[in-house]
This record gives C-alpha cells, sequence and structure tokens, in this order.
C-alpha cells in the first residue's frame, strides 16, 4: 500500500489562499497528497475563493476554515505557508516537517474595488497557487 504524504497549508484566516490551496492540491494530486488547510485566525470560507474554484472544475464550498491548533500534534510530511504573516506565527508543533513558504497576495474584502476586480485578483491568485502546487508536487 502507498504512503500518502501528508501536507498541511497555513495561511491567517483560511478563508482564501489556504482554501484555494487546499482544493488545487487535493484535486492535482490527491493520489499523492493528503491536504489539509488552517489559519492562525481563521474566519469564513470566501464566496469568491468557492466561485473562482468552481470556475476550474473544483468544488470547495463543503470546506470549513480551520484553527491551526485543530492539528498540534498531528504528524504531517510538509508544512506549507503561503502568507508571511502565517509563516511568522505559525506554532512550531509539527516536528520534523519540512516546512516552505511562499507569499501570494491577499485578495481583497468585498469592500475593496468592483466584484470584477476582485474576481479578477481571485483568479491570479488561484492560477499562482496551481503553478506552484503542481512545482510542488513534482518535486515533493
Amino acid at each position: 500500500m502507498s504512503h500518502k504524504r501528508r501536507v498541511l497549508i497555513l495561511c491567517t484566516g483560511n478563508s482564501a489562499r489556504s482554501q484555494m490551496a487546499e482544493g488545487l492540491l487535493r484535486h492535482d494530486a490527491g493520489e499523492r497528497f493528503d491536504v489539509e488547510s488552517a489559519g492562525t485566525k481563521p474566519g469564513i470560507v470566501r464566496s469568491e475563493a468557492i466561485a473562482v474554484m468552481k470556475e476550474v472544475g473544483i468544488d470547495i464550498s463543503g470546506h470549513r476554515s480551520k484553527h491551526v491548533d485543530e492539528f498540534e500534534g498531528q504528524h504531517f510530511d510538509y508544512v506549507i505557508t503561503v502568507c508571511d504573516n502565517a509563516r511568522e506565527t505559525c506554532p512550531l508543533f509539527f516536528g520534523p516537517a519540512k516546512t516552505l513558504h511562499h507569499s501570494f497576495d491577499d485578495p481583497p474584502a468585498h469592500q475593496v474595488g468592483t466584484d470584477d476586480e476582485r474576481m479578477t485578483i481571485f483568479r491570479r491568485v488561484r492560477d499562482q497557487l496551481r503553478a506552484y502546487l503542481r512545482d510542488f508536487s513534482r518535486a515533493a
């Protein structure tokens, strides 16, 4: 039986970037990775993140924002931070996990810009995450 590597993707709110990354990695390489995401200050999964993921055939509407403490004591092979704040405040209880970091832009909240402008940013971040995670999955 093959062993899936466990991956935890962290961001501050676990509402957009880490949620999209979880969905992308699970969809694109789920046969190789068991993927979770969490945040240091979780909120709710952003509707814009759900919408842009649906555009590429990935349903994250059932995801929920989780606090990183929910994973304390669990083994992960990789912990990936996708924002600078999470990297700086990430707890150190993941033991021998290999930590990786790449900061992606934080898609704006609903009060910033027009709907089209916000969705354009969400799409750009989604596509950047997908490219980064494809490189990660090839190298892991």
